[in-house]
């Protein structure tokens, strides 16, 4: 009789394990789905900065320096400047262009201060690499130019990204410092900053100028459902599984 009594005992007893590690897994998943909420407010705003700021009018280089020197954000500003484009220092990036794939030219430009910068002047083909095979787009003396402000990157981005080989001019990121080495510039003084050229006068002509990629990824709003419904599953399934529970005799 007392074994009895004690199996139903343990059969009737109310389930705090389950309810616990509900109410921590809730938690858990309501914090995510709230974190990405503020992401979702976040990466919107910069969205429509970007868009408001790609449409103003270009500022000069140098004002756009004092800019980010003072702690501005400038990424995607378009800017103006000249200078002159040194020859033979072509600088590859591994890229696509309409599903294309092929290389963003990115050549050094002496501004008239002396110091350099380094502009993306666009895109080629994947065998037009060598300029040898586009001998109208080598750039011959001074160059006015209108184009994004893009700012250098740390570090490589991620480690699925391709080690950059500088000895084959073949880059996957943007690595300033490895591009300037390569294009035997040290000693220069090299503007912390590139700069995305806009598109030139004759589309037709390589490299394609502005490519800039500004259609930033914005799964954030995914991302909130995906937690907030797995929230609500567990919740169902747990107060199904309680409520029958509670129902046994």
């Amino acid at each position: 009789m007392t074994s009895g009594n004690t199996g139903a005992e343990k059969a009737n007893r109310f389930p705090w394990v389950l309810v616990v590690s509900t109410l921590v897994s809730l938690a858990i998943l309501v914090s995510l789905g709230n974190w990405q909420v503020r992401r979702l407010a976040w990466k919107e705003g910069l969205l429509a900065t970007i868009d408001q700021r790609i449409h103003a009018e270009a500022v000069p280089l140098s004002e756009a320096l004092t800019m980010m020197r003072s702690g501005e954000d400038i990424e995607y500003l378009p800017v103006s400047l000249g200078g002159t484009f040194l020859p033979d220092t072509e600088q590859h990036v591994l890229s696509t262009w309409k599903g294309a794939s092929g290389w963003n030219v990115y050549q050094p430009l002496r501004l008239d201060n002396g110091e350099i910068l380094f502009v993306n002047r666009g895109f080629v083909p994947y065998d037009r690499k060598d300029p040898a095979t586009r001998p109208d787009s080598r750039p011959e003396g001074e160059q006015a130019i209108t184009g994004l402000a893009r700012l250098p990157l740390d570090d490589k981005p991620g480690f699925l990204v391709p080690e950059n080989d500088p000895a084959k001019n073949e880059y996957y990121w943007k690595d300033l410092a490895a591009m300037t080495a390569a294009a035997e510039l040290d000693g220069e003084t090299i503007v912390p900053l590139f700069v995305d050229a806009g598109p030139q006068a004759d589309p037709s002509k390589l490299p394609i100028g502005g490519i800039t990629n500004i259609d930033l990824p914005n799964n954030h709003l995914q991302y909130v459902v995906t937690w907030y419904g797995l929230a609500a599953a567990l919740l169902a399934v747990s107060g199904v599984f309680l409520w029958r529970r509670l129902r046994q005799p």
